[in-house]
């Protein structure tokens, strides 16, 4: 996937009480991403923007947008990402 299309894909890391723990204990890192936007595509968007490799994803509708938990591939640190991104 180009950097363009992944911008397009993927709105901005989310980070609450509640998607915080994740980061540390389940190697998870959240996401807010394009309503149309199906598991691979993100998945895909993910590792080309961030240079990690990901294991899995899962969606979630809110009143907010679209949600994505992102589990990160054991090589590759949700920790570290979310110091890269501010977060942590």
């Amino acid at each position: 996937m180009r950097p363009e299309d992944a911008i397009l894909v993927v709105k901005r890391p989310l980070v609450t009480e509640k998607t915080y723990d994740p980061i540390e204990k389940q190697n998870k890192i959240t996401f807010m991403v394009k309503e149309k936007a199906n598991k691979k595509q993100i998945a895909d968007a993910i590792e080309t923007l961030y240079e990690v490799e990901v294991e899995s994803v899962n969606t979630a509708r809110t009143l907010h947008g679209k949600k994505a938990y992102v589990k990160l591939a054991p090589k590759s640190s949700a920790a570290d990402l979310g110091s890269r991104l501010g977060l942590v």
